[in-house]
């Protein structure tokens, strides 16, 4: 008991003396796709699974404010404007790129298979239509061989809409993205921007790792979590051996992917997919080993 009390107080003072964030980050968030907007007024894209990123003219940070420590040679020539964006190594490279963009040591050879895909121009006062027309103007001839512009069309119907889906999926693609043109930019989850995959997901925090039994025993069995409303469950299908072994962090944000919810407004079949964000204090050469907590209770998150 008094073990378990141990490192509860020692996650606790973990979170408290982590790093604030350094940026203000205000970033645009989507909502699902649900088939009743009219597409003539959206643009589409492809949903990369990448590392969301905004660049502020000098550096990279997270949503959540985390400045991300690329080399200097990578950014050489980047615009002075604010982007935002997403890191990315190529489908289905998203593990191999949240290890290489968290590291405090930039390596070389990962950060060489990393491009910026921008997607956004914040700082343009002026509808998306018009900022995509002046991010084609800057990107005409790319600055960078680091940077490029996200690929935005038109779709003529949503059956148009369900096949580009369905192409991008076989090819190893996450999802689409779809974007208001008449919309200007504003932080915050809106239809303004809406995602459309094969399945739901959503975030949330790690509030305490959960014992495993049998195989799993003195391994990771499951996460509580806590999302955005302050419901808790427990996330514990979706995990390797490796990640049971060295589990995401305490006051980590991670991703999940379920099939509806419950009465109580509980994921349904959440298994877990990847981490998507570490506090700075977190933000090292890979997850630290975190002792797991008996029985169901955690610390709150403190926020």
């Amino acid at each position: 008991m008094f073990r378990t009390a141990l490192v509860l107080v020692c996650s606790l003072c973990c979170h408290l003396t982590a790093a604030e964030p350094r940026y203000d980050v205000a970033v645009s968030l989507a909502n699902a796709y649900r088939g009743d907007v009219d597409l003539s007024r959206y643009w589409v894209s492809e949903k990369l699974d990448g590392v969301r990123a905004r660049w502020d003219g000098e550096a990279f940070y997270s949503r959540h404010g985390n400045r991300f420590n690329a080399p200097a040679w990578f950014v050489d020539g980047f615009p002075s404007e604010a982007l935002d964006g997403e890191l990315w190594m190529g489908r289905g490279t998203f593990e191999a790129l949240s290890g290489a963009v968290r590291r405090q040591t930039p390596d070389t050879a990962l950060w060489r298979r990393i491009r910026y895909m921008v997607f956004d121009l914040p700082g343009l006062n002026a509808p998306f239509d018009e900022r995509l027309q002046r991010m084609r103007q800057m990107f005409a001839d790319p600055p960078s061989p680091h940077i490029a512009l996200v690929e935005q069309f038109r779709v003529a119907s949503e059956s148009d809409l369900m096949a580009t889906l369905e192409r991008v999926v076989a090819d190893g693609g996450e999802g689409l993205m779809l974007r208001d043109g008449r919309s200007f930019h504003r932080a915050g989850r809106s239809d303004d921007l809406l995602k459309l995959k094969t399945y739901e997901d959503a975030e949330a925090v790690v509030v305490a790792h959960l014992p495993g039994k049998g195989k799993y025993a003195g391994m990771l069995g499951s996460l509580l979590v806590e999302m955005p409303d302050g419901r808790r469950f427990r996330l514990g299908t979706g995990f390797s051996d490796a990640e049971r072994r060295s589990p995401p962090p305490l006051g980590a944000t991670v991703t999940y992917k379920y099939t509806g919810t419950t009465v109580n407004g509980i994921p349904r079949f959440a298994s877990f997919l990847r981490v998507r964000e570490v506090s700075n204090a977190r933000m090292i050469e890979g997850f630290p080993q975190q002792e797991a907590a008996d029985g169901g209770t955690a610390p709150g998150h403190p926020r």
